[in-house]
């Protein structure tokens, strides 16, 4: 299927400029279909700031960043590549019930996380703005639209099993990674509770993979197994104390009665002295289970060339481009909410 074209580049906003913003805005300046029309800093110390100093981008773009989203608003872009840690669901209704379409990687895939009134406000806003909301980015995202080509394949899918195999310790966001449950004590109440508040998104996308199998789910459910760190392990940015969390591996999982159908999750482990509760594979471990059996690992590696960001750099592209990328077809795309599923096969570009 051919790629969207448009007669002029599309008109973009970039929001926030943190690992994964700095990754989408240096891409949209690489772009010439697309035209940055702005950028939203969440810290006072970007704010007047050049796009290009905040990205990496090698010339000025006499695109300077702000926090008002009402000057970015006033720019009328076609687009934003929204990538704040969580949807602000005040920031997402006000860009698309002014005509702009958002594209997120802000653990947002189907909405259905948030409660249902604020599900009706950004449908609502869509409706209004005749506006689209699209969210991806590595896992979710990519991973399960892999789950869901190799169901393809199958005659019949009992189940897809999608797990993100990966050692965390190289992503430096202490505030993340502390949610998740990393370096807090082994005994600490609710731990799997807050896991699964914090991991939902997760759930958002099994249900996705379930809506393209045609299944509707009777419910969802979410176990975890944490593993202790053997030793302390000081990453720089935190500290994994001995007999603290060091290794987590959740599904979130969808059934129809007693049958698990689809399951999303994540083997991580953070530190160096952690056993994780089984085999790290180094990726995205997609399997499908039915007749045949389908099964592939994507690894996400640097090139020859790469510089000292190594492969965590590389994960922050795969993560942001899925959703940079998916701009001219999220344009394109019929006003509301829209997944992977509802989305003719996202491309990058050669240049």
């Amino acid at each position: 299927m051919t790629p969207p074209t448009f007669s002029r580049p599309l008109r973009v906003i970039q929001w926030t400029t943190g690992n994964i913003g700095q990754r989408s805005l240096h891409a949209i300046l690489a772009r010439p279909d697309m035209e940055l029309a702005g950028v939203y800093a969440h810290g006072p110390d970007k704010v007047g700031r050049d796009a290009a100093e905040l990205c990496g981008w090698p010339e000025p773009t006499g695109v300077t960043a702000t926090n008002s989203i009402d000057d970015l608003m006033a720019l009328e872009p076609d687009a934003c590549c929204y990538n704040p840690l969580w949807p602000d669901i005040s920031e997402m209704e006000a860009l698309l019930a002014a005509g702009i379409n958002v594209c997120s990687t802000a653990a947002w895939i189907n909405g259905r996380k948030q409660s249902p009134a604020d599900l009706e406000r950004i449908a609502a806003a869509c409706e209004k703005g005749r506006s689209s909301v699209f969210g991806s980015g590595a896992h979710p995202g990519i991973s399960n639209l892999v789950g869901m080509v190799l169901s393809g394949c199958c005659e019949r899918v009992d189940e897809i099993r999608i797990t993100e195999s990966v050692d965390c310790s190289t992503y430096e966001s202490a505030g993340t990674q502390s949610a998740m449950g990393f370096g807090r004590p082994m005994d600490t109440p609710g731990l799997t509770e807050s896991l699964r508040v914090e991991s939902e998104v997760f759930a958002e996308s099994a249900a996705m993979m379930a809506d393209a199998l045609g299944v509707k789910l009777d419910r969802m459910s979410f176990d975890a197994t944490f593993t202790e760190a053997a030793d302390d392990s000081d990453l720089g940015f935190m500290t994994i104390p001995k007999g603290s969390v060091a290794g987590i591996l959740g599904y979130h999982r969808g059934w129809v009665g007693d049958t698990n159908i689809v399951s999303v999750g994540f083997n991580w482990i953070m530190g160096y002295h952690v056993t994780p509760p089984k085999p790290l594979a180094h990726g995205h471990v997609v399997q499908v289970f039915g007749r045949p059996n389908m099964r592939t690992v994507v690894h996400c590696l640097p090139p020859k060339d790469w510089d000292e960001s190594g492969f965590m750099g590389a994960g922050m592209i795969y993560t942001a481009l899925p959703v940079t990328n998916a701009v001219p077809y999220v344009v394109a795309a019929p006003p509301g909410i829209v997944t992977l599923k509802d989305l003719p096969p996202v491309t990058g570009r050669h240049f």
